[in-house]
């Protein structure tokens, strides 16, 4: 059979390939030219892909397409030289037909180029079913080189029908009509990622079932599976049509059983050395035959870390069926050194540098109890800070003694105060309460050029209750939310002042102290975060009886009102020093925005602050503050520098704090 006979064909299949024209000649001069393979000497120039197709879904084709994955193969291998300077419409000579190669040696052949290209419209119409497109139209055309895909999404497939069935421990609760299961069933169903009428993709089945799941076992069903699940699309019949595919949704959940907490000795501990292991298993704060939730396992670690008993703290499930009635919770601490002391070196525009020493031991004299001592040394402050408290029991409750002497001087006045305490507090994630009964006697004089004149001794016996409570996205770096400081005390003082004139000293009597103070954050539009805070106190007693200084108030400083010195605003003596008030107002508003997008920890800022500390209403009124400020937000809280205006004075002045102030 002669060659001439062929050509047709072989015209056909060079015409398919890109390949130029097969001429007359060529086939009678070469019968015996053997098939193209994968090697170098055979291969084509890559063609060049173009997708035509709605943005999200084009990208979607141009990554995982076979044809684009191999073209991006061969122009990343191929040596710069190998690329041709010209095109011919259709047709390229057979030198240029071999110049595609990769640096090992290895191309793409026209005969697998073709299978690509022929490939690419099924391959699309499968990629894009992820997204929901089930009755999608691609075609492929090819001119030259150039390979262009075409695809027509269609509408996008949505839930027509949806059933979910659930087995195991919850049905029977269900059945029962446990109210906290039909809530727990009420609230799977209401966050169900693809309710009917919902867009069908592939990624948002996958999360359904997987927050589901997650959502139970977070619940104490730590054995739930799904036991069969199914997504079955109705295209029609008509492919003419533009109603989207609907989608059946068909899934059985086993819960498999509620894990319980067991009895006695369920909690397996490991890494206890100095402290008790019955305490740290009362800390658990559930009782047995509670379920064992993702939210009671991580309250149980957060209190074991709230304790500073422990550097670490890991708390998990033991997930056996065969112990889901008693089942065992796993505990793995890594206790913080029994002893350790810590110095530093610091400086406040408030009270000038400072040294300070704190040491604490975790387990005194063999007991279940922290003592604590802190010295500070500095320019304007000299204190001592001491106290033994007790290991926290099942209620995060301590019970503590404790001590404090501090000197402290501003330009006007100095004032030595001790203390005496005992008390109670509890501390929870978000509320802290502190119950104590306390002893103070406090030693104040004005200066009257640079001599200490008109010394008042006086002493307290006082009952006291401190609650806050936060509720904050951010403990320590908030942008959102509030907390509150509330205060509230009672008791008798007493004084002496044997320089001043009788009808100037102190009496005994009752006195009754409140204080507030409230700070709110709040993201702005456009970038902004806003700060706001709002400060009362008041001490309630007959005008000739006086309370030590730590009970009154003063105002001015750097958590205060800006622009002023720590403590100076407050009632005058009658030499011209300060002394405490007993009335307190302050306030501030805030706005800060990031610096730039590439510094997003480094925020400016701009305020006004306003606020007094009085003896009376009349004299109440604010002195007002206001400037600008740097913020650095760091891991251990905004360190913050301002510049602020103090109105009354006419002047500027640094201020430098870190830290929030509740």
């Amino acid at each position: 059979m002669s060659a001439a006979r062929w050509l047709p064909a072989l015209a056909l299949v060079a015409w398919a390939a890109g390949a130029a024209p097969v001429r007359a000649q060529d086939a009678a001069a070469e019968p015996a030219r053997p098939e193209p393979t994968t090697s170098a000497a055979t291969t084509s120039r890559t063609p060049e892909l173009q997708v035509i197709a709605p943005d999200a879904l084009r990208k979607l084709l141009e990554r995982h397409l076979d044809l684009a994955r191999a073209i991006a193969d061969q122009q990343g291998a191929a040596p710069a030289s190998s690329s041709p300077s010209s095109d011919t419409a259709g047709a390229d000579s057979a030198a240029g037909a071999e110049n595609t190669t990769s640096d090992s040696g290895i191309g793409i052949s026209d005969v697998e180029w073709s299978r690509l290209i022929a490939a690419a419209p099924g391959q699309a119409k499968s990629l894009v079913q992820t997204e929901g497109y089930f009755a999608a139209k691609a075609q492929v055309e090819r001119d030259g080189r150039i390979v262009r895909l075409t695809l027509e999404p269609g509408p996008i497939a949505r839930v027509g029908q949806l059933v979910v069935d659930f087995q195991g421990e919850l049905a029977e609760a269900l059945e029962r009509r446990d109210r906290q299961a039909r809530e727990l069933h009420d609230e799977l169903m209401d966050r169900w990622a693809l309710p009917v009428g919902a867009a069908f993709r592939n990624s948002d089945w996958s999360d359904a079932k997987t927050a589901v799941i997650a959502r139970l076992r977070a619940e104490g069903y730590a054995a739930a599976t799904w036991s069969g699940t199914s997504a079955e699309v109705m295209t029609g019949d008509d492919p003419a049509s533009t109603e989207a595919p609907k989608v059946s949704i068909f899934a059985v959940v086993d819960t498999g059983p509620l894990f319980r907490a067991g009895g006695e000795g369920s909690i397996g501990i490991t890494g206890i050395n100095y402290h008790d292991a019955e305490r740290v298993r009362a800390l658990a704060g559930f009782e047995e035959g509670a379920a064992l939730t993702e939210t009671r396992l991580l309250d149980y670690q957060e209190r074991l870390l709230r304790t500073g008993l422990f550097d670490q703290a890991a708390v998990s499930l033991d997930p056996d069926a065969a112990m889901q009635g008693e089942s065992r919770v796993l505990v793995q601490v890594k206790e913080a050194p029994l002893q350790n002391a810590t110095t530093g070196l610091g400086y406040g525009t408030t009270t000038g540098p400072r040294a300070t020493l704190e040491y604490t031991h975790r387990r005194v004299f063999g007991w279940a109890a922290t003592a604590r001592n802190k010295f500070e040394v500095g320019r304007d402050r000299k204190a001592w800070d001491g106290e033994i408290s007790s290991h926290p029991n099942a209620l995060m409750q301590r019970y503590l003694v404790g001590g404090t002497y501090e000197l402290l001087k501003t330009s006007e006045d100095r004032v030595i105060s001790q203390r005496l305490r005992f008390g109670r507090s509890e501390d929870l994630p978000q509320r802290e309460r502190l119950a104590f009964i306390e002893f103070e006697r406090s030693n104040e004089c004005s200066y009257d050029g640079g001599a200490c004149v008109d010394p008042l001794t006086l002493k307290a016996a006082s009952a006291n209750l401190h609650n806050t409570w936060r509720r904050l996205d951010n403990a320590v770096l908030p942008t959102r939310g509030t907390t509150l400081n509330v205060q509230v005390g009672a008791g008798w003082a007493t004084g002496l002042a044997p320089t001043l004139p009788a009808a100037d000293r102190p009496e005994s009597g009752p006195f009754t102290r409140l204080y507030g103070r409230v700070t709110g954050y709040k993201p702005l539009p456009n970038g902004f975060f806003s700060e706001g805070r709002l400060e009362l106190g008041g001490v309630l007693t007959k005008h000739e009886v006086v309370v030590p200084d730590s009970q009154r108030f003063r105002a001015g400083g750097d958590d205060s009102v800006r622009g002023y010195d720590y403590r100076t605003l407050a009632p005058e003596t009658a030499e011209g020093g300060v002394t405490g008030g007993k009335l307190l107002f302050t306030a501030s508003a805030e706005i800060a925005h990031p610096v730039s997008r590439d510094l997003p920890s480094v925020w400016w800022a701009a305020f006004v602050d306003a606020g007094r500390a009085a003896d009376s209403v009349k004299e109440l009124n604010p002195a007002f503050g206001y400037g600008v400020g740097a913020r650095w937000r760091s891991p251990v809280g905004p360190l913050k520098l301002d510049l602020a205006y103090g109105q009354e004075l006419k002047q500027w002045r640094v201020h430098l704090s870190v830290g929030i102030a509740f």
